[in-house]
């Protein structure tokens, strides 16, 4: 009962800092960037640390703890498969479309493309996110897909699941500290100096400290094997796909 009770207080304080995250990213570039728009302007890549931030980092950690929940664990399986798939789609979605947001403006600036750290890592990120995603449905969702491939694939899958997560974080940190470093230099446009820690400083710090807390609580859910689903222990039928999922 005391495992469970202290699942709930993380599962909470991570609901609490991606709410956190996704706020901080909002007003930080409505207020202080400008707003947004997709023409091509600094307004369109507003867009990209939204995006990646609530997709990459936000969405796909909730999506991955969804299976800890105690209440699903005597539940029929299949709803919660879905919902996991789902949640990950959606995420998936949102950072393809934060990265469209940056390459458009790179372009519409004649900025050179992935030239950065950030950028690799980012990209990195996604790409190895996006593989995930098919490879998950193909070995895990889909009848063809044989038993013994299933339980070679989930250590690779959760162990995937949480590297995804790890570099997300990175690019978002290093994506937040660079975009800082470029707005705020002190100069004639009438921004202080990053040094100086004004108010814009303190928010894009703060934001990143939420997306590490946020991803330290992920990750201790996961690592937590007293939360694990029984079902999905390896000594059970955690790999019957999709379409032969019996009800419990």
């Amino acid at each position: 009962m005391k495992s469970i009770i202290m699942f709930y207080v993380c599962y909470l304080l991570c609901l609490c800092l991606g709410l956190a995250c996704v706020v901080c990213v909002c007003l930080w570039n409505s207020r202080w960037r400008g707003g947004f728009a997709w023409d091509g302007s600094t307004l369109q890549f507003n867009w990209h640390p939204v995006l990646m931030v609530t997709g990459l980092v936000v969405v796909y950690g909730i999506g991955a703890v969804l299976y800890r929940i105690p209440l699903t664990w005597g539940q029929n399986k299949l709803p919660w498969k879905l919902l996991h798939a789902l949640l990950m789609l959606i995420a998936l979605v949102l950072s393809i479309v934060g990265l469209c947001a940056v390459f458009d403006f790179h372009n519409a600036k004649s900025t050179p493309n992935l030239y950065s750290l950030h950028s690799w890592i980012g990209i990195a990120a996604t790409a190895l996110f996006a593989m995930q995603w098919v490879v998950g449905v193909a070995g895990f969702l889909l009848p063809c897909s044989p038993t013994s491939l299933r339980k070679l694939l989930k250590p690779v899958h959760v162990w995937l699941g949480g590297s995804i997560l790890l570099l997300s974080i990175a690019a978002c940190i290093s994506g937040i500290n660079e975009k800082l470093f470029f707005v705020l230099k002190g100069n004639a446009s009438g921004t202080e100096p990053y040094g100086s820690l004004p108010p814009e400083a303190l928010l894009g710090n703060s934001l990143g400290v939420l997306i590490v807390a946020f991803g330290l609580v992920v990750l201790k859910i996961l690592s937590n094997h007293k939360w694990q689903r029984p079902d999905s222990r390896p000594e059970d039928l955690a790999y019957t796909p999709l379409l032969q999922e019996e009800n419990e």
